[in-house]
């Protein structure tokens, strides 16, 4: 057994998948392709910006200028995805990013099909409204029968570890357990195989967290805290307005029902 820093928080998520080589071997599991870089960039920012939007990617980009190949991992942490199990705003936040990178790699090319492609994976640590362990946003038109063109490669894939069954396709299975498995700070080494599975625990160990780090890890904690708190007084007003259902409620905040229930009846004694 081996004591982690959990990938839930930004931080470590990044210390983790920064490394070409966990990088690429993530990437070339979920989505079959091999890169050949040398180095992540982290917090990729586009200058000028894109329109009126100013974009900045939350962690990962790569660039496999050999191949063509632009692949960017996002990551929504506990503070956030709270919220987003009540609306799908993360799901139009994200296509907007990927668009931004399809009309940088369009600004620099002659042509509307810049030879690059363009692929952005999503991780979501605590879940999702949805509740589905794989989600695809695929740019391909399709006929009427549901059969691709094979005209446009650009794709968004969306994963959610705490979701992960029996269905869940075999190269992603391996990585989605161990994102999810160190959420509790303690990983079992002898149930992964891939060697990148195991660099990655290796650098999260938590003797190999710096002190930066761990200000960073106590600095994101105390912003879900008062996130959470804020909610959760959200949701007493609305249960003391008395004019929305518990499931409406629970939409509005992004809480679960079991905590709005507690809350009302907590608002009940006082």
């Amino acid at each position: 057994m081996k004591e982690v820093a959990p990938l839930d928080y930004g931080v470590i998520f990044k210390k983790a998948f920064c490394v070409p080589e966990i990088f690429t071997a993530f990437v070339q599991d979920l989505l079959d392709i091999r890169m050949k870089i040398d180095h992540v960039e982290t917090e990729k920012v586009f200058s000028p910006p894109i329109r009126q939007v100013d974009i900045r990617f939350d962690l990962l980009l790569a660039e496999d200028r050999e191949n063509r190949v632009v692949v960017n991992i996002q990551h929504i942490r506990p503070d956030l995805s709270g919220f987003y199990q009540g609306c799908s705003d993360h799901y139009d936040r994200f296509l907007y990013y990927h668009c931004a990178a399809m009309m940088e790699m369009v600004a620099s090319s002659k042509e509307y099909r810049p030879k690059t492609r363009v692929f952005t994976i999503v991780v979501l640590t605590s879940g999702d409204r949805h509740k589905k362990d794989v989600g695809m946003t695929i740019f391909d038109p399709v006929d009427i029968d549901g059969h691709p063109y094979g005209e446009i490669p650009h794709k968004i894939i969306h994963i959610c570890p705490k979701y992960l069954n029996d269905r869940t396709p075999e190269p992603y299975r391996e990585w989605m357990l161990a994102i999810e498995d160190s959420l509790d700070e303690v990983v079992d080494e002898t149930t992964y195989s891939r060697p990148e599975i195991l660099a990655l625990f290796r650098r999260i160990e938590k003797n190999e967290i710096t002190p930066t780090e761990n200000a960073a890890m106590k600095d994101e904690y105390g912003q879900r805290l008062l996130i959470e708190k804020g909610r959760e007084e959200t949701a007493v007003n609305l249960i003391k307005m008395g004019a929305l259902t518990e499931d409406q409620i629970s939409q509005a905040t992004g809480l679960p029902a079991e905590a709005i229930r507690r809350l009302q009846i907590d608002a009940g004694r006082r």
